[in-house]
């Protein structure tokens, strides 16, 4: 393949280390062996919408030392977009890329953003266009089928144990009942992460709602009372996606219908889901003081606070992109995170068929889930902790 341009882009929902692949693929593609390959490295501003407006910002030209300020700044640099392409969104895509004479396209998402390189991928190689692309992966879920855990996720749990380690300490100090809402539609990582909060005794949170177990509204008030009758207080993390027992979501009422391109119902944003909680408890119960709280789009891009190995893997993701782009062996690929069995916590970095992480996803396995539907297991805390880090620690009178 003769030297060509590249585009890079950023898509879906920012997270704290999704900087940090943009700056690991751009200083591998500016590499001395890349850029005998690689010419103009161009970063579309709003993902394909900067594409369509030819709004490009030239990366060449931004030096390194700022490159690794921008890999430790939360949120997309470049900006971002949900948008799922169709046919003739790639004819324009493509018209554009022959007008820059692109080669190589890269992509940062989570599976809806892999699914929209695929297609482009595809319709690239149907339109004939010679075009090498690349998934590079993000997102705070946790939930793409080809990685292990993925970049973005285990900054976002960090915030969220913090968060509840300091509404622990906040609820011993007042009593009462404190439920928090966090993110996640169909996969509870994020809320599992609470439990990392846990450090003494009788710490919470004391109950955890998930989206891959049914939830009752009758079992979680009873469940709240035998904590309280245990504890004298009790502090309760629920996914946004929790479901009952027919699998709808407790959130849909309160959504007000509004999907992505995607096809995503969207749950972030709103209290209403805490605030339904804390009322129904309130109503079902003597229990008087229930507060209820929503970490919304705060999990995502809150600086300082991001995980060392989560900033690490992340940049060396997108540093594989460009590497596993230009050895050739898939033309159209994502990188997986893979663990390695070893006992001192390390990953390895492996191309993919990009469908392999395109649309499904994949939910909290089982061996994670405590037999009582509203916990974890210890084989969710170790397979969390080095994704998190040394959390701060809290010391009680």
């Amino acid at each position: 393949m003769k030297k060509k341009n590249m585009v890079i882009a950023q898509s879906g929902g920012p997270s704290m280390v999704i900087n940090a692949s943009l700056a690991g693929a751009v200083l591998a593609a500016r590499e001395p062996a890349a850029s005998k390959r690689i010419g103009r490295i161009l970063g579309a501003r709003h993902g394909i919408d900067g594409i369509f407006g030819r709004n490009y910002v030239d990366l060449r030209k931004v030096s390194e030392s700022r490159f690794l300020k921008i890999a430790d700044t939360p949120a997309s640099a470049l900006g971002s977009v949900r948008r799922k392409p169709n046919a003739e969104d790639c004819r324009r895509i493509f018209e554009e890329f022959r007008r820059l004479d692109v080669g190589w396209f890269f992509y940062i998402g989570g599976n809806d953003s892999a699914d929209a390189a695929r297609i482009v991928a595809e319709e690239a190689e149907k339109d004939g266009y010679p075009l090498v692309c690349y998934h590079i992966p993000k997102t705070i879920d946790n939930d793409l089928r080809t990685c292990d855990h993925t970049p973005g996720f285990g900054s976002a749990a960090r915030f969220v144990a913090c968060a509840f380690k300091g509404d622990d300490l906040d609820n011993r100090a007042l009593g009462g009942v404190k439920i928090d809402i966090v993110m996640g539609r169909d996969a509870g990582f994020l809320t599992a992460a609470s439990a990392l909060a846990r450090e003494n005794d009788g710490d919470g949170p004391h109950l955890i709602y998930l989206p891959e177990r049914p939830f009752s509204l009758d079992g979680f008030v009873k469940d709240v009372q035998a904590v309280m009758k245990r504890q004298g207080r009790c502090v309760v993390a629920v996914s946004e996606g929790i479901r009952d027992a027919k699998g709808e979501l407790f959130a849909k009422k309160f959504a007000g219908g509004e999907k992505d391109a995607h096809g995503n119902l969207q749950l972030s944003g709103t209290g209403a889901l805490g605030d339904f909680l804390a009322a129904h408890l309130k109503a079902h119960s003597d229990i008087r003081r229930v507060r209820a709280d929503t970490f919304g789009y705060l999990q995502r891009s809150f600086p300082g606070i991001a995980s060392p190995s989560d900033r690490a893997e992340a940049f060396a993701a997108g540093a594989a992109a460009v590497k596993n782009a230009l050895a050739g062996k898939i033309a159209k690929g994502t990188i997986a995170i893979v663990r390695r069995p070893v006992k001192r916590y390390s990953v390895a970095y492996e191309a993919r068929p990009i469908a392999d992480a395109a649309k499904f996803t994949r939910s909290v396995p089982d061996v994670f889930i405590a037999r009582n539907g509203h916990d974890v297991t210890p084989a969710f805390l170790a397979y969390a902790r080095p994704l998190v880090g040394l959390l701060p620690h809290s010391e009680l009178l």
